[in-house]
């Protein structure tokens, strides 16, 4: 009989060194595997209870280190890490190749008519608003208005953009109106997170000590979470709209696609999902998923609520989001 598992395994923190990109990176691939999304309900129920029993000290029999942390990995694609809830489908980050392969790939294909802009953007800030709502940092609830404004905003922002960019370029080369729908997508992506998050900027997220220890809330960690988290949306969302309408812009001068122009949009939404492949988990990896900042840098009643709890604490953590 093999011997037991040992219940020492830290499983709240990633399986790789998250201090290095190439262990943020293999974190990030196996957190955002589109197969994820294929997993029944009850694979991810028994992968919650094998992890919520490992954490509170009960080894399942016959169960390997391997095993736990494809259940670990299984848990975090599906349930939010402050909540414990089971995440929307198609806001899990196991989702964003597959939804954003399809949304930018047809943004990228029917860019040239006002309808066909306004749907578009449409659609991509409908989705953008359910992954930044599903992936918020923190266990604070956020009200109905709040997030009929935020999305009422950022998909205001999106279409304004596009729309006046469009115009711009109009008598521009048209390689240059390729690039309008990732103008959009970057300026939405400035408006729709922090209104999204809006009441961690008021309120604040958990800050925490290296152990997971709560400490209070702040503002300051929030406006730092939501900074990296908008920087690598755009990093996301820069090599699928960027590289895909250089090698269209070559190919549709080519005789191939004149003869066969319906396979326009698959051509552009296979580019496209190719390059979210990689894009997603690398810039998922830009920053640490538990970020840290000196206690120096909180909020001055914060710094004193932490000074009573721990005086020689230097630097807090907290979960920047997704």
């Amino acid at each position: 009989m093999p011997p037991s598992l040992p219940a020492t395994i830290n499983i709240r923190e990633p399986r790789w060194d998250q201090s290095t990109f190439q262990g943020r990176a293999k974190h990030f691939f196996m957190v955002t595997d589109p197969r994820n999304l294929l997993l029944s309900g009850a694979t991810l129920e028994e992968a919650r209870r094998v992890v919520e029993d490992y954490r509170a000290g009960t080894v399942h029999p016959g169960l390997t280190e391997d095993q736990l942390w494809r259940a670990k990995y299984i848990y975090d694609s599906a349930f939010h890490p402050d909540t414990g809830e089971k995440m929307i489908l198609v806001g899990r980050m196991s989702a964003q190749v597959p939804m954003n392969m399809t949304i930018t790939g047809c943004m990228l294909t029917f860019y040239r008519t006002t309808p066909a802009v306004l749907f578009w953007q449409w659609v991509n800030q409908s989705f953008n608003a359910v992954v930044n709502y599903t992936n918020r940092s923190g266990d604070a609830p956020i009200t109905p208005s709040q997030l009929g404004t935020a999305y009422v905003s950022a998909t205001t922002g999106a279409v304004v953009t596009a729309l006046g960019l469009k115009s711009l370029t109009k008598h521009l080369p048209a390689i240059i109106g390729r690039y309008v729908p990732f103008a959009a997508v970057a300026a939405a992506n400035c408006i729709n997170i922090p209104l999204m998050r809006q009441r961690e900027l008021k309120l604040g997220i958990p800050v925490t000590d290296e152990n997971g220890n709560r400490l209070g809330e702040s503002t300051a960690a929030a406006q730092k979470a939501i900074f990296q988290v908008v920087v690598s949306r755009i990093g996301m969302a820069a090599p699928a709209m960027a590289i895909p309408p250089v090698i269209m812009n070559m190919l549709e001068k080519r005789a191939f696609l004149k003869r066969y122009p319906y396979l326009n949009a698959p051509l552009q939404v296979s580019l496209v999902g190719l390059c979210l492949v990689f894009a997603t988990p690398l810039c998922c990896a830009l920053f640490p998923q538990k970020s840290s900042m000196p206690v120096s840098s909180l909020e001055p009643e914060v710094q004193d609520q932490i000074q009573k709890k721990d005086p020689w604490l230097e630097t807090v953590y907290f979960n920047k989001g997704l």
